[in-house]
């Protein structure tokens, strides 16, 4: 290894290989010409399972959740497409192992040019277990176990995170997590969710549109955080779709009676006040109860990194900087920060213009779009109703809304009015808008755009004036007149 010109060996070493590590490294080193080495590797998940290049099973679960979706949108297009006059000569079915197998080589290429792209900008890649062993020094153990200590001035870790276990017995001996689900040779058959993370409804959002029975255990509400109604909504189109929701109930125990391919369980769980108990054979538990962060084995205490104890997530400044000056933390590891790769990536290329650009700005976690690949996709930008209403005042939130009905649905009948959008204003901001909502499809692809116009500012009167793409779904945010308080009376005095 060449020496940096330093004291080190490295300007820059990066612990873990997620989005937001990967775009830091290839902007100090092609970028700033600076020296970089990235540490890769994390072992396999509890039940053998790996994640690839980017170390972070959310990272590359992004790409196979959204692949996922897509498998199951195909099979609601299949049905929609006799609507429109398509004749099939056989009857369609799915396969679930030619869908992992096509996903799984999808990866691999991910990963593959991930690796290509960290070579071409002089990024040096060991896919090797780094651990801080005091300051500015690291031990990166390889397969093989072959150790090396390696110097550098400024340590970055972001090595991903870690679906959460339930401790209850028969667990991890029997149940899997989101991590594992991707690898699967065969159909997980009837599948039990545990949890009301985005994971486990976009889990069973799929699941349940390639054909399988689902059901959704939860103990406390769906999705804390999201606007509450329009979770109501994507919930209550699964339910219409065949998805099964259990409230309000703890999982107790899970016992196998059959192991096999498809293995029989047998679920125990309670009602949160003790009055009523659940037992039904599954063929598979899929754990969705929350992500920790991977910090357990990096050496944190031995080089005095402050971190919370619960969900080893460490504890940063505005910077991303540790409590120790030269250690940062991006994303997943990152206290308090939203996992989605769009924000990973915008917070390394940030940082690295910091350390090395002279530049002061931070990555904004506060208005950052996020989508949901549920079967009725939602995606938002800015402040949920809930939050707007606790920020600004009852009085002082206007929000618009509007059911609306895709024209491509209308052929074969599908799902009408239950697509929806929603924009919440400040009033006394010039009816500032602070926060917009779709459920719909491609609701992704429809909030990027508004997501930059909600950061320069946008006025509900703009919304309005703004020339709407005639029988597009996104023309529904161009016309929205219909205020939620008039339409929650018009609902009381029953003329609706």
């Amino acid at each position: 290894m060449l020496p940096s010109g330093g004291p080190y060996d490295f300007d820059l070493l990066v612990l873990g290989g997620q989005y937001g590590g990967l775009a830091l490294a290839k902007e100090a080193a092609a970028g700033f010409g600076k020296k970089v080495m990235v540490l890769g590797f994390v072992s396999p998940t509890h039940n053998g399972s790996s994640s690839g290049l980017t170390g972070s099973s959310w990272n590359m679960g992004c790409i196979t959740r959204k692949l996922m979706h897509q498998a199951s949108l195909l099979g609601k297009a299949i049905q929609d497409a006799q609507k429109y006059g398509w004749k099939f000569e056989e009857q369609v079915s799915h396969g679930w192992r030619e869908m992992v197998e096509a996903v799984q080589q999808h990866v691999q290429s991910v990963s593959s040019e991930l690796r290509w792209e960290l070579k071409q900008c002089g990024v040096t890649f060991l896919e090797a277990q780094g651990e801080m062993l005091k300051p500015h020094t690291v031990q990166a153990t390889e397969g093989n176990e072959r150790r090396t200590c390696l110097t550098a001035e400024t340590i970055v870790i972001a090595t991903g995170d870690r679906a959460k276990y339930l401790s209850i017995p028969g667990a991890r001996e029997h149940c899997i997590t989101s991590d594992d689900l991707f690898s699967l040779a065969n159909s997980p058959g009837k599948t039990l969710v545990v949890g009301g993370s985005s994971e486990g409804l976009e889990y069973a959002g799929f699941l349940s549109g390639l054909g399988l029975e689902v059901t959704v255990l939860l103990g406390s509400q769906l999705l804390p955080g999201f606007d509450h109604k329009v979770i109501q909504k994507v919930e209550d189109h699964m339910l219409v779709h065949g998805v099964k929701f259990l409230h309000h109930h703890i999982l107790k125990e899970v016992e196998q009676i059959e192991a096999g391919i498809t293995g029989r369980l047998i679920v125990s769980a309670v009602s949160i006040d003790g009055r009523e108990t659940f037992k039904e054979e599954f063929n598979t538990v899929l754990m969705a109860v929350g992500r920790e962060a991977y910090t357990s084995d990096i050496g944190l205490d031995h080089v005095g990194v402050k971190y919370d104890q619960e969900s080893g997530s460490i504890i940063v400044n505005q910077q991303e900087q540790s409590s120790v000056d030269h250690v940062y933390a991006l994303e997943a590891v990152h206290k308090g920060c939203s996992r989605t790769s769009g924000l990973s990536l915008q917070a390394g290329r940030l940082l690295a213009l910091r350390l090395y650009g002279g530049q002061r700005t931070t990555c904004d976690y506060s208005r950052a779009p996020t989508v949901l690949f549920t079967p009725m996709e939602y995606a938002a930008c800015g402040l949920s109703e809930e939050k707007a209403r606790l920020k600004f005042g009852e009085d002082d939130v206007e929000v618009y809304q509007s059911y609306y009905w895709p024209l491509e649905w209308t052929v074969p009948r599908r799902d009408k009015n239950s697509c929806y959008a929603k924009v919440i204003c400040h009033i006394s901001d010039q009816e500032r808008v602070v926060g917009i909502h779709v459920m719909g499809p491609s609701a992704g692809e429809v909030i990027q755009g508004f997501a930059v116009a909600l950061r320069c500012g946008l006025t509900k009167q703009q919304l309005d004036t703004t020339v709407g793409l005639h029988l597009v779904s996104a023309q529904v945010l161009t016309n929205l007149t219909v205020t939620q308080r008039a339409a929650e009376a018009m609902m009381v005095r029953g003329n609706c």
